[in-house]
């Protein structure tokens, strides 16, 4: 029985190379499955974007943050260790002797895994600097300003010309 003092927190499970998104599949259906939706509340492949010459041409493109690793946020258990553990293309979680240990706040604010509210006041045709990410100290114009997610577009000079790109309210700062 789970007793309402227990806090969901982040863990990191390894998976089969290349399978990540195979697993986190897999893991889904099982949540599903067996009810486990108020034990299981996310699994995440963490992505990063970078910016990569392809044909002659910079692009941005998403790649895996850490390859072979899901990162889920749940409240453990044996129970919960079982199944997951058994979950096909999933090989255990990270930790000592396979057991699981739980990201730190350090951890999960470095991979940005929990959603920090950001009071910041943008509107279309704020000018910004982007304080991080791959387009870190670029000068841009925003846009649009999404408050529930979080996320703005902003237009930034790349490659020559004016480039619309998706950032976090906290990777910006007015200036």
């Amino acid at each position: 029985m789970i007793e309402e003092k227990e806090e969901a927190k982040w863990y990191v499970l390894h998976t089969f190379s290349g399978y990540e998104n195979v697993a986190q599949q897999n893991l889904e259906r099982v949540v599903e499955k067996f009810n486990l939706q108020e034990r299981i509340f996310d699994i995440v492949i963490p992505m990063e974007e970078v910016i990569e010459e392809k044909n002659g041409k910079k692009v941005i493109v998403s790649r895996k943050l850490m390859p072979s690793y899901l990162l889920v946020k749940m409240v453990y258990g044996d129970d919960i260790w079982h199944t997951v553990t058994n979950t096909r293309g999933i090989t255990g979680f990270v930790g000592p002797q396979g057991r699981a240990l739980p990201l730190t706040e350090e951890e999960i604010f470095k991979m940005r895994l929990e959603k920090v509210q950001v009071d910041i006041t943008l509107s279309a045709g704020d000018k910004i600097e982007v304080l991080d990410g791959p387009l870190i100290s670029m000068i841009g114009t925003v846009i649009s300003v999404d408050m529930n997610n979080q996320k703005c577009r902003v237009n930034v000079e790349m490659f020559g010309r004016e480039t619309p790109v998706d950032l976090n309210l906290d990777q910006v700062r007015k200036i």
